[in-house]
């Protein structure tokens, strides 16, 4: 009787112990790692495949691997879709890089913001929204609806935070399923 206690004491504690580290979310069907940066996990997802063409487009590989931390909104492929028709094409060609590049960065803040903290923010400031100086040098500002993180662009354009919280070893990404663009 004693060991079969001793037993369930110790599976319990073992299924308590699991439960307080959570995994880090799949994002486009893959794994995302703790230990891998922000580029090596994103080349992975299978939703942000126009996110890492540009990124390697704009030269920004290298300043997203390294140290940060960063906090990364990060569009799927479906938002770079619902842009005008060329808008992505047209971003992506050479003689673009610098626009490409300020919208890229205005999706990067320094530092590294959990979900639970852009929430918080939010609410508790007087307006009820969190606002961020992106990298670009351009601002966004996060509110909480419903229970939901959504993001806003300077030209008032929502992005619904669908996946929070993917850590990084130099951050955090939370997938956002708009472009924000800066003015």
């Amino acid at each position: 009787m004693i060991q079969t206690l001793r037993l369930s004491s110790t599976v319990a504690a073992l299924m308590l112990g699991t439960v307080t580290f959570a995994a880090n979310p799949d994002v486009g069907g893959a794994p995302m790692f703790t230990d891998k940066n922000i580029v090596e996990n994103a080349v992975n997802s299978a939703d942000h495949t126009t996110l890492v063409a540009a990124v390697k487009a704009a030269g920004l590989v290298d300043a997203l691997m390294g140290e940060g931390p960063f906090t990364v909104f990060a569009p799927v492929n479906d938002a770079f879709a619902a842009l005008p028709a060329g808008t992505v094409e047209t971003l992506l060609k050479p003689e673009n890089k610098g626009t490409l590049t300020k919208v890229l960065t205005a999706h990067v803040i320094a530092g590294k913001l959990s979900g639970q903290e852009l929430m918080s923010k939010a609410r508790a400031s007087a307006d009820g929204f969190f606002h961020l100086n992106t990298l670009s040098g351009d601002a966004l500002s996060a509110q909480v609806k419903s229970g939901v993180l959504y993001v806003y662009d300077e030209s008032g354009n929502a992005g619904r935070v669908t996946i929070a919280d993917v850590n990084q070893s130099n951050g955090v990404i939370h997938v956002v399923d708009t472009v924000l663009l800066p003015k």
